[in-house]
């Protein structure tokens, strides 16, 4: 068994590889370029979202409130008729992208922690190389892969977009587990 703070330096070269490589991945190469699409007429929906006092949050449209309300003839006539869909809206203004790549780098900390905490219970120093690599590599695909499949189930996101995460996905977890196989306690 490795204690947490023994393993600081895989945690935050690790964060600091996959925050890197995530950069290249989504601002060098065209990899993500097809994630999003543009809105048929975006002016004009942008105007109608505008004129109804769209606040920024999480939207589900037809909206019902209850399982019960599911059943009721008017909403299944506008699910019918459509659009039906989810909207993120965020602040208006220009991108803070200070505080988004931030809060990502942090992310890339905690997953580094959970993956040393992982790795930390289930090797002991002086592990090889390959052990390591396969408990911290498998743990941090997960950590990053996770959440990606769902939102193509439960949230409409396209499967392609979800498969190029995935692909993310398994970068960051090679990148991670061959960072704390190379830097684990010997």
């Amino acid at each position: 068994m490795v204690a947490l703070t023994g393993l600081w330096l895989p945690i935050v070269v690790s964060a600091v590889i996959v925050f890197i490589l995530s950069s290249i991945l989504h601002m060098v190469l065209p990899l993500h370029r097809a994630d999003y699409q543009k809105l048929p007429d975006e002016d004009k929906v942008m105007e109608a979202l505008r004129a109804a006092g769209v606040q920024p949050g999480n939207y589900h449209f037809p909206h019902c409130s209850s399982p019960a309300e599911m059943k009721n003839s008017a909403f299944l006539e506008k699910m019918k008729k459509g659009p039906v869909g989810l909207m993120n809206v965020l602040p208006s203004g220009p991108m803070n992208m200070g505080k988004y790549l931030g809060q990502w780098f942090a992310l890339c900390l905690v997953m580094g922690i959970v993956v040393a905490y992982v790795a930390g219970r289930t090797l002991a120093p002086g592990a090889s190389y390959l052990s390591v690599f396969r408990i911290a590599g498998t743990v941090a695909f997960i950590g990053y892969a996770g959440g990606q499949v769902s939102d193509s189930i439960w949230k409409a996101q396209r499967w392609g977009a979800t498969f190029r995460h995935v692909f993310d996905a398994l970068l960051y977890g090679l990148f991670t587990g061959g960072t704390f196989g190379w830097l684990w306690p010997r």
